[in-house]
């Protein structure tokens, strides 16, 4: 049996527009980002599952994506990386500083790896077959291309972001 995973970062939000990192503040869906959100609904109408993070630009995602229409559970460890004292920060600000926090935590907050750990215990508890969709942050994109293609964190946190409709990964 395999799982059909997709990822599916969540919509833009009016940080994202204004170029400030959110990490584990709620963020909010810009009106660019709700209309995103529906697109994402009509494109990803056929996964059996939704797994989101708990923060609140990624459940805004999928309230306005499926509007109850699917079963869509919450999970803490898809959150964006905790900046720690950062959170809220211009993206121009961390960006330069992202290679640094891969094993040493943000101040007052947490590592890439730790986020890779959260990942990686959330794909244990995945079911055993069927189509899965998550939404979450850049972070956990990092994590999943790590974990499942062996790409090196050091050369993802420092590629430039290019949105697409969903990464697809198969899961035995």
């Amino acid at each position: 049996m395999a799982v059909k995973l997709i990822y599916e970062t969540h919509a833009i939000t009016v940080d994202n527009e204004t170029g400030i990192a959110t990490g584990w503040s709620p963020g909010e869906l810009s009106p660019t980002g709700v209309e995103n959100a529906r697109q994402l609904g009509e494109r990803r109408r056929d996964v059996d599952l939704v797994y989101t993070s708990d923060l609140r630009r990624a459940v805004q995602t999928a309230e306005v994506a499926f509007g109850g229409g699917k079963e869509v559970r919450l999970d803490r460890r898809l959150r964006e990386c905790d900046y720690g004292e950062y959170n809220g920060r211009p993206v121009a600000e961390l960006a330069p500083l992202r290679a640094r926090h891969i094993d040493v935590p943000w101040p007052g907050g947490q590592s890439y790896r730790q986020v890779v750990a959260e990942t990686a215990a959330f794909l244990k508890d995945l079911p055993g077959d069927g189509v899965v969709l998550v939404i979450a942050h850049s972070a956990n994109r990092w994590a999943l291309q790590h974990l499942l293609h062996g790409i090196p964190l050091e050369e993802l946190v420092d590629a430039p972001f290019e949105w697409r409709p969903g990464w697809e990964y198969e899961i035995s």
